[in-house]
């Protein structure tokens, strides 16, 4: 057992021992009734939607007392193994490149393990206190076609829920049937609040919801079309995973052994469509803003922030950076970041009115050169076949139908491809974390049979490019587009021969 687990462990009824500059719950805990139940309960969502929550919470007295969060892990126990103990506290260190604040938050009131006890979480979906059932699952979770937010009939864990449909394995399963059990129950509808970064994630979480329950019970698509609501959403705040290191930190600061803090950036956005079938929470008190129509919001984060982070990350890992500050701190990937967000992406956004996107665009790079964090490039590469048709393809489409080049996303899409062969520059191999890698590592095989006996360079690596285009589940029909699988192919081409910083130094200096 090391020092630090050697200290008292945080607890309720310690708070009074934490350092006079560590904020605390300003609220009656023991009063608190959980409205909220949230299916993946990282640090992602307890770095920010429980965050603002404690706020409304606060903010709101006796009246924000039934808002409390029950938080869900669909398969691994080791969020609630650790804030068990601790009856749910935890610590949320806020760092920039030269401050850290810690507050311990209480809106989690406790943690469920859905793989160990699925009746327990179906009941507490169907329970009279739930109001809202939101999700933090990321893009894979929602069992959906990543080019067209259709259900994946074909997934695996999909066609298992319809078969035993009693015991679920997916988020969208354990929804269907909490939501049916309300039905039977008699009880009211709830608020479905998606947090996660998809395209119109609230539009592609009903649609996909729905296609399931008719597949099992067409009275239950009926009363959920009918009766719940599914705002969508948009967060922006860069969550990057707990280490020892900062477990050790947290804990030294406290005087008390947390065994599960959450560490974040300062800047936190959190746009949200005002259709709750249930009432809601003052999140407005936390900064939340409140919106008609998020979806341009969602666009700006996924292109501007996301479609930033994966082509910093992909590069990141094949050059060997492990971090995004340090990536950023590359000249030539500030340079190209920097060319690529005014040049390439911002002119794809929507129109967002009362927001200065010059000044938010600006914005971004101090947030990436963050070295508070230490957000890894290898966290951010994973599951891409789920982020890249959001992040990088669909911009790509605009500048397509606009007639505009796009070298500098088509390096990124590049920079992809190139790590999906599953090794760095200097020969290091490493796993491809992602739900479609089988059938990826198979386009990508085919390709490199059938380009094997072309020697010249640009026309092996259009032929390369139009055969992985050919995926339809990430690329949809831009294998149909020339100018497509010519642009990524002559950035692959750079890739292959000149390597991350050769390529980016070229790009950097074309018109």
């Amino acid at each position: 057992m090391s020092d630090i687990e050697q200290l008292p462990r945080l607890h309720p009824a310690r708070l009074g021992a934490l350092p006079p500059d560590v904020r605390r719950p300003g609220y009656a805990r023991d009063d608190l009734r959980a409205g909220i139940v949230h299916l993946g309960i990282g640090a992602f969502h307890r770095g920010h939607q429980a965050e603002i929550t404690e706020a409304a919470i606060e903010a709101m007295g006796g009246d924000g007392l039934h808002w409390g969060i029950i938080g869900v892990s669909l398969r691994r126990p080791d969020t609630r193994d650790a804030l068990k103990p601790q009856e749910g506290l935890y610590t949320l260190a806020l760092r920039s490149a030269t401050a850290e604040t810690l507050q311990v938050i209480g809106a989690v009131l406790g943690v469920l393990v859905a793989e160990e006890d699925p009746e327990i979480v179906l009941d507490r979906i169907a329970h009279r206190d739930t109001h809202i059932v939101s999700l933090t699952v990321t893009e894979k979770g929602y069992c959906h076609d990543p080019a067209t937010g259709e259900l994946n009939r074909a997934d695996r864990d999909i066609i298992e829920d319809l078969s035993a449909v009693s015991h679920p394995v997916t988020a969208i399963g354990y929804l269907a049937l909490g939501l049916q059990r309300r039905m039977q129950r008699g009880l009211g509808p709830v608020t479905l609040l998606s947090c996660d970064n998809l395209a119109s994630n609230g539009d592609t979480l009903r649609r996909v919801l729905l296609a399931f329950c008719a597949e099992i019970d067409p009275a239950l698509h009926d009363w959920v079309a009918a009766r719940c609501t599914f705002p969508n959403t948009m967060v922006d705040r860069i969550v990057p995973k707990t280490t020892i290191d900062d477990v050790a930190h947290v804990s030294s600061a406290l005087g008390l052994y947390d065994a599960w803090p959450v560490v974040g950036e300062p800047f936190f956005q959190w746009v949200i469509e005002d259709r709750f079938a249930a009432g809601r929470p003052q999140w407005e008190a936390g900064g939340a803003q409140f919106v008609a129509d998020a979806r341009p919001f969602e666009v700006l984060k996924h292109r501007l922030v996301n479609g930033s982070q994966s082509m910093m990350a992909y590069m990141g890992v094949l050059a060997g950076w492990a971090t995004t500050d340090r990536v950023i701190a590359q000249p030539a990937v500030h340079t190209f970041i920097s060319d690529a967000m005014a040049r390439e992406t911002q002119p794809t956004l929507p129109p967002l009115p009362g927001l200065d996107v010059d000044a938010y665009r600006a914005s971004l790079l101090p947030r990436f050169t963050n070295p508070a964090l230490g957000h890894r490039t290898r966290q951010i590469a994973m599951d891409g076949s789920q982020k890249i048709p959001q992040r990088l393809l669909a911009p790509i489409r605009d500048r397509i139908a606009a007639g505009q080049p796009f070298a500098r996303l088509a390096l990124g899409v590049a920079a992809w491809l190139h790590f999906l062969r599953g090794y760095d520059e200097a020969g290091n191999a490493f796993p491809i974390e992602d739900p479609l890698a089988q059938p990826m590592a198979a386009v990508m095989a085919d390709a490199a049979r059938q380009t094997e006996k072309l020697f010249d360079a640009r026309t092996r690596e259009q032929a390369r490019v139009r055969t992985i285009a050919g995926f339809t589940p990430v690329f949809g029909d831009l294998a149909q587009s020339a100018v497509f699988v010519d642009t990524v192919a002559a950035q692959l081409e750079l890739l292959c021969a000149h390597g991350v910083t050769g390529a980016l130094t070229r790009v950097n200096g074309a018109a």
